[in-house]
């Protein structure tokens, strides 16, 4: 199969303070490489992946990797609107930049209306926990993740640790949202593409169906 080729193609945006370690979550999910030294984001960069969220069911992930500086935040918020999925990420040794995830939040959810962005939280550089250096704990991240309706996952770039599976999490709730209806195709919105939306309604259908079906009740044989 042409690596290629995408039945849908997913927006995220990577939001977060400076130094938190989007850029290299998106370079170890990506490329599974790790840099010591990375250069900060400047505005945004872009990265491309490609998911096959369900046998014969390929996924183009497009991420925005926005950068985390106040002097940047005009530039960075023209991506909200068109993203569909969003990783909130902050580091566990950083209290700072756990207590403005709310902030980061508020601002996306407030600037996407009439869309929607389905989030995750990410607490970035778990290695460090080993070293006595975690700051924030994991029950309150967790905590917080209730709250604001979404999963949370411990991450290191610098060792692979859930990397893979926290970006592919968002990606199969994005999937399972698109089916169920939760997340619509719009035009003029570029947070979901289909490259075949009659066979997205049939999917739909089959899995209303398969529901129903569910809820009948059934016979009992004499």
């Amino acid at each position: 199969m042409d690596p290629t080729l995408w039945q849908y193609q997913f927006r995220f945006i990577m939001l977060g303070d400076s130094t938190v370690g989007k850029s290299s979550l998106l370079k170890r999910y990506t490329e599974d490489l790790f840099l010591e030294s990375i250069n900060q984001t400047v505005g945004v960069d872009f990265y491309v992946h490609f998911l096959e969220v369900e046998l014969g069911v390929r996924v183009k992930l497009q991420f925005w990797d926005t950068a985390g500086q106040e002097r940047f935040r005009s530039v960075t918020r023209s991506y909200y609107r068109n993203s569909v999925g969003g990783l909130l990420v902050f580091d566990i040794t950083n209290r700072a930049s756990f207590d403005h995830i709310v902030d980061w939040h508020a601002e996306v959810c407030e600037r996407v209306q009439p869309h929607r962005v389905l989030f995750a939280l990410l607490g970035q550089k778990s290695d460090r926990d080993a070293l006595g250096e975690r700051v924030v704990s994991r029950e309150e991240a967790e905590k917080l993740a209730r709250q604001l309706a979404m999963p949370y996952v411990e991450v290191s770039a610098k060792t692979g640790h859930n990397v893979k599976e926290s970006f592919e999490l968002l990606a199969r709730r994005v999937y399972q949202g698109l089916l169920s209806g939760e997340v619509e195709l719009q035009e003029g919105w570029d947070g979901v593409k289909c490259a075949a939306p009659q066979a997205l309604q049939l999917q739909r259908a089959n899995l209303a169906q398969s529901k129903t079906d569910s809820k009948s009740p059934k016979k009992c044989c004499g």
